[in-house]
């Protein structure tokens, strides 16, 4: 059976919601989970959730801090977040799940787990929604600094992503830039095109800001600086929105009964920027999978981060990716 590793000592509403998580995953989705920290809590929770001894416990004493600085998790080698990763990393479990200090998951991700063979940097994607589907913004946050070959391999891992858990078959891809001409944007985009367009990937150029959200590119390929501005920007904005709708509401009698009448539509559009229904985000390029999920996961975010990792290993998702780096770059370009 597939075991998923859990930091239950990340979070904000750690180790209660990671614990409940758990609990949820296996008994609605039949996933086993490691969890990991403090034994004594965690086992209070399963026997007060009637869960007795059903889920296998790994004591970790410490846990990283939000505030603490990401490399410190390489010196806490008893944190639930290293020793976590340590068992994915000995074959103990499967994949990792943590709400988290982000920074110290992506190292754990990049340092204790570490890449597939094929790939220098593993990279963030997430799946925007947009009007027909959903578009693959890759990086949004792991890799600020980079050099045109780390842009062509995240190109190759949002197409794999797209493709095998997305069901998107021969997915557009894009790369961000200020500009759709070919020859527009910063001296990295420019540098990374032609890697691009030499590749077997189904590149259509330049993508720009507006792109993101309107369904014309299934992939669209950015730095970690660029990417993670944007997707801490389009929270902000989803939750901006929200309030100002409720807010409006409040002013007229005749709003509050359109507001009635929308509040399925409303209801709808809420679910599509709850995070707690995708559970996390993927560490992609990792040996195993790891999922950061959201500060403020709470149990439904767990079982939903241990379901997307678990959908990964069904879909066998690396092999799919170590096939993709060979077959659709060119080998000139992989020196």
């Amino acid at each position: 059976m597939t075991k998923i590793a859990v930091d239950c000592m990340g979070g904000d509403y750690a180790p209660e919601e990671i614990v409940k998580g758990c609990i949820l995953a296996y008994k609605e989705l039949g996933i086993e989970s490691l969890l990991v920290g403090d034994e004594e809590k965690i086992k209070h929770i399963l026997h007060r959730e009637g869960f007795g001894d059903g889920l296998e416990v790994v004591h970790a004493p410490d846990a990283v801090q939000m505030q603490e600085a990401p490399s410190n998790v390489l010196k806490k080698k008893g944190s639930s977040l290293y020793v976590a990763g340590r068992l994915v990393r000995e074959g103990k479990a499967d994949g990792l799940v943590s709400a988290g200090n982000t920074g110290a998951v992506l190292t754990v991700g990049k340092f204790i787990i570490g890449s597939i063979e094929e790939l220098e940097r593993p990279a963030i994607g997430v799946a925007l929604p947009n009007p027909r589907h959903k578009t693959v913004l890759i990086d949004v946050g792991a890799n600020v600094d980079c050099k045109p070959l780390h842009m062509l391999h995240f190109a190759v891992i949002g197409h794999t992503y797209a493709e095998e858990i997305l069901g998107i078959k021969g997915p557009r891809v894009g790369i961000l830039s200020i500009g759709e001409e070919e020859g527009k944007g910063n001296e990295l985009v420019r540098e990374t095109y032609p890697l691009l367009k030499a590749s077997k990937l189904n590149f259509l150029g330049n993508a720009e800001g507006r792109d993101i959200y309107a369904g014309t590119f299934d992939v669209i390929v950015c730095d970690g600086f660029v990417g993670n501005v944007i997707l801490k920007a389009s929270e902000s904005l989803g939750f901006a929105v929200l309030q100002m709708i409720r807010e409006e509401v409040q002013k007229s009698l005749m709003a509050k009964i359109g507001a009635l009448l929308m509040k399925p539509a409303l209801n709808n559009f809420r679910k599509k920027a709850d995070f707690t229904e995708y559970g996390g985000i993927p560490l992609l390029g990792a040996k195993k999978p790891v999922i950061i999920t959201h500060g403020r996961a709470n149990a439904k975010a767990i079982r939903n981060a241990i379901k997307v990792a678990n959908e990964f290993l069904t879909h066998h998702f690396n092999e799919r990716l170590s096939q993709n780096l060979k077959s659709l770059i060119p080998q000139e370009v992989k020196a």
